[in-house]
């Protein structure tokens, strides 16, 4: 018989992470608060659950996708309150970048009713999530990463287990981090080219096989029209947003605090994404992240 898995979270990333786990032979329950997501879910194979409690009744695994901490503590603990309410045999995979300190709440309240919890954030982008290669970085019992690989299998390509309740998000934190720095610097680079007359496919060519490659140049180009399939091709469309990658790197800097760390090249990368966001009196927050190109073409 097929395993069950609730699913809580179905946007650009948890839609088709979902998908991913019907094609491989489970019973996904779908839940979301916005209706067209449920629906798409539907399409993909999915069952629609009309309530939280309807959705983890007698699953196995628990899976959320959620855009932040608050969220996340509302449907384990203090709304729905699902670890009252699940299995408890069931496993509970929250793959949200949360605060680590969410991460370990939801952790130590699972632990009061005998519920195991691991913290999974993903990296990988809408990309991975839809070619199933995310890469999952796990907080928890090793013993409970070991038993989340049955289902986190199929939908990513890479496991690590990072350490106890909460080290996922700190991994996630510091990758995402690098990430927003090395974007920066590669469209600032690019920008630079152009602006004295080289043709960016050329220059993008040039500094893939030098020492400048890096994965944003590689994988996710960030000035339009040189890679296809990536969201500068797309006018930034769908992809990782530009809010959250300000939640991301909010976060690291609210580690950074806690913890002492000096991080001067994360806390410019935050502040060039918000003075990004709203650059020219734009919202570009719904914009993927990589268009924080338009920052630094003088043109916009």
């Amino acid at each position: 018989m097929a395993k069950t898995v609730a699913f809580f979270g179905l946007g650009n990333m948890g839609g088709p992470m979902a998908a991913n786990l019907v094609k491989a032979g489970f019973q996904v329950r779908a839940f979301d608060l916005v209706p067209a997501s449920v629906q798409q879910a539907v399409k993909d194979g999915c069952v629609a659950a009309a309530t939280e409690k309807a959705a983890v009744e007698g699953a196995d695994f628990i899976i959320s996708m959620l855009p932040d901490g608050a969220i996340a503590e509302r449907l384990y603990i203090d709304g729905a309150g699902l670890l009252d309410l699940v299995n408890p045999a069931a496993l509970v995979i929250d793959c949200s970048t949360i605060a680590a300190a969410s991460s370990r709440r939801i952790g130590s309240e699972g632990k009061k009713r005998n519920i195991r919890v691991v913290d999974a954030p993903v990296s990988g982008g809408v990309a991975g999530a839809q070619a199933a290669t995310l890469a999952f970085m796990c907080g928890g019992a090793a013993a409970d990463v070991e038993a989340a690989r049955e289902v986190l299998k199929h939908m990513g390509a890479n496991i690590f287990h990072a350490g106890e309740s909460g080290a996922g998000q700190i991994a996630k934190i510091c990758n995402n981090m690098l990430l927003a720095i090395h974007m920066i610097g590669t469209a600032e680079a690019l920008q630079l080219g152009v602006d004295n007359g080289l043709d960016p496919k050329t220059l993008s060519s040039i500094m893939l096989k030098s020492s400048g490659c890096n994965w944003s140049l590689e994988k996710y180009n960030p000035y339009p029209g040189v890679m296809d399939n990536v969201p500068a091709s797309r006018a930034y469309q769908g992809g990782f947003m530009v809010k959250l990658m300000q939640k991301d790197l909010g976060l690291a800097m609210g580690a950074a605090l806690a913890s002492h760390s000096s991080t001067p090249m994360g806390a410019l990368a935050n502040n060039l994404y918000n003075l990004y966001s709203h650059l020219g009196g734009d919202d570009n927050t719904g914009l993927d992240f990589s268009s924080i190109q338009r920052l630094f073409d003088a043109g916009v």
